[in-house]
């Protein structure tokens, strides 16, 4: 599984819904194989970060070097894992994980006033000033009963997030 040459077997297929807990159909992992198979231009059965580069949404996404961060080096299975939070089958609880995940830059569980900064200067480039920024920011986390030095955790995301109606979804096409 992984190699351009190879082809999903039965099992492989049920393996990798198991793994993504059935948030794609099997029509739906055999596209996302065709779809890998194409991206992994060298045949490793891993995907680089260079490779993911050559897809033009994801090139221009502002939020492109922080997802190749997870992404970087992934194997088929856990390609369809990173892409089961945009299903439409997928819990929101995995949907705001995935969120968190984006926003911990570095990683240690935490999310400080200054890592949802940068997502911001990110997101709105140079059209927004600085000033604004930190001032919408205070006001968000002040209304959802945070302060500038709350470092959130999961369960925070889960609990400022987890009432909104979040849409994240991509669709899968199916030959």
């Amino acid at each position: 599984m992984g190699n351009g040459s190879s082809m999903l077997t039965q099992y492989d297929i049920e393996e990798v819904q198991e793994h993504c807990s059935n948030t794609f159909s099997q029509q739906e992992i055999v596209s996302l194989y065709q779809r890998f198979c194409q991206l992994d231009r060298n045949g490793g059965g891993f995907i680089s970060a260079d490779e993911f580069m050559t897809v033009p949404e994801f090139a221009v996404n502002p939020l492109s070097q922080r997802l190749l961060r997870m992404l970087d080096g992934l194997n088929f299975k856990e390609f369809v894992l990173f892409l089961s939070a945009f299903s439409s089958r997928a819990s929101l609880q995995l949907k705001v994980e995935f969120i968190f995940k984006v926003y911990d830059s570095d990683g240690n569980g935490k999310v400080s006033f200054n890592d949802v900064l940068d997502i911001l200067r990110d997101l709105t480039g140079q059209y927004i000033a600085e000033h604004q920024r930190e001032h919408v920011l205070t006001q968000v986390l002040e209304e959802a009963g945070y302060t500038k030095d709350s470092l959130l955790v999961p369960a925070d995301f889960m609990k400022i997030l987890g009432s909104s109606d979040l849409k994240m979804e991509v669709e899968v096409p199916v030959d």
